[in-house]
């Protein structure tokens, strides 16, 4: 299920989750509350209406960087900002909505579903984003109607429990909340005053980019960054950075809003690996395999040099699979691939097909004598025997070669030329090699 759906599926829960928040604020007290929650449910309509719009290359990369579209109208955040100021909301009480609605929907959200993955996480990606633009923008349009105090600490104290601070004009620190004094390990008193350098932090340089084009355009910036900090709490972190403009509509300091994605990120991971790697053994599967060959291919390409292609079936495979179960024709499938990553450089890559099928691309190689030593190690290699419990059964493996570009110029017919030398490795017996369009070569 998609977040927006979700979102409006469970609106109910969402806003009594909601509403007992709103009781804490003293000005939503004096709300009816009819009012209270259409205005709140109209947030999380606006939302969703946002998670499940198209966007565009240049609109994806305008909204990464906290930008809304050039030339749109007063947004629902500023006329929400507006709104509550005028019903004499703080601004501490005014982003507090915003934080709760993003609690209330990420623990409905996490609670439904405790393993987030694919299009679920980008989901959430953008929440987290059109959240965070909505906050950005109340914080300006505070920024245009209080005083410097009011400003700042109001930009701050309705921050959530994630790192917020503000960096002057020269990115030194001038406030940092609890929870950033937590992250970096250190007193409130002792940030003060220090800029991100100062504290030898990994990602200053580009931090100090980011700023100062937040300064010279007056626009909010979204980024990333990758540390560790002294307190051990995470390693990869987001951050929104938004300028404060005084009555002049000057910049005079820019509020950073982090947040550690680390889980999210390993989630993240864990899907591309799942989507690119082979489960059993770990090597690149046909998918990596293929985007892997189409790069050394332009690789090769542009440096005018040699590519060989070895493609290889397993002789044998299938009677010790029959014979033995699916099991250890699994663990024999593990060695397998242990030996060929053995057999070739690091540079090289091993890659499982399917089944029984391997590939290994070897960029650079200028002989087909290297290529022959090397697939006559892959021959002894698997013609060692494997060992199945306390029996050891043996198998042997037919490869088929091709080069670029002597017999191919691309990766389909590289792959087909391969494919059909290992057929007439396979024609000839046990342990051969065939080289594309030459005579076979037999193995040891």
């Amino acid at each position: 299920m998609r977040l927006a759906a979700f979102i409006r599926a469970e609106i109910e829960p969402i806003l009594r989750d909601w509403e007992e928040f709103a009781k804490t604020l003293f000005h939503a007290k004096h709300m009816d509350k009819a009012g209270l929650r259409d205005h709140a449910k109209q947030m999380l309509l606006e939302i969703a209406t946002d998670i499940d719009s198209f966007q565009s290359d240049p609109d994806q990369d305008a909204k990464s960087k906290g930008l809304a579209p050039e030339g749109e109208e007063e947004s629902w955040a500023e006329v929400h900002g507006e709104d509550r100021q005028h019903s004499g909301f703080s601004v501490i009480e005014t982003v507090s909505e915003f934080r709760a609605l993003r609690a209330s929907v990420v623990s409905h959200w996490t609670r439904t579903f405790p393993a987030l993955a694919g299009e679920q996480i980008e989901d959430l990606t953008r929440f987290h984003e059109a959240i965070d633009q909505a906050v950005a923008e109340s914080l300006e349009q505070y920024a245009t109607e209080k005083e410097m105090e009011t400003r700042l600490f109001g930009a701050i104290l309705s921050a959530s429990p994630d790192p917020i601070y503000v960096l002057d004009l020269e990115g030194r620190f001038i406030y940092a909340n609890k929870a950033t004094a937590e992250l970096f390990a250190m007193k409130p008193e002792s940030i003060i005053g220090k800029s991100t350098f100062d504290l030898g932090f990994s990602f200053a340089s580009e931090l100090q980019h980011n700023l100062d084009k937040v300064m010279a355009d007056q626009s909010t910036y979204r980024g990333k960054f990758a540390h560790t900090f002294a307190s051990g709490q995470g390693e990869k972190f987001e951050y929104l950075l938004a300028p404060v403009l005084d009555e002049q509509q000057n910049s005079e300091a820019t509020v950073c809003i982090s947040r550690d994605i680390t889980e999210q990120a390993l989630a993240e991971q864990r899907v591309w690996n799942n989507a690119h790697y082979d489960h059993l053994t770990g090597l690149p599967n046909r998918r990596l395999f293929l985007d892997r060959l189409e790069q050394e291919v332009k690789h090769a390409k542009r440096r005018s040099r040699p590519l060989a292609l070895l493609f290889m079936d397993l002789d044998g495979f299938k009677d010790v699979n029959d014979s033995f179960g699916h099991e250890a024709g699994d663990r024999i499938l593990s060695d397998v691939a242990e030996r060929l990553a053995n057999c070739v450089r690091a540079s090289d890559t091993v890659a499982r097909l399917g089944g029984d099928e391997f590939t290994v691309i070897l960029p650079g190689v200028e002989q087909q004598e290297d290529v022959e030593i090397v697939a006559q190690a892959i021959i002894d290699a698997l013609a060692m025997p494997f060992s199945i419990g306390k029996q050891r059964v043996a198998i042997s493996v037919s490869i088929g070669v091709s080069f670029y570009p002597e017999v191919a110029t691309t990766t389909d017919a590289l792959l087909e030329a391969a494919d059909q030398a290992m057929y007439a490795a396979k024609k000839a017996g046990s342990n051969q090699m065939c080289f594309y369009g030459t005579a076979n070569k037999t193995g040891a």
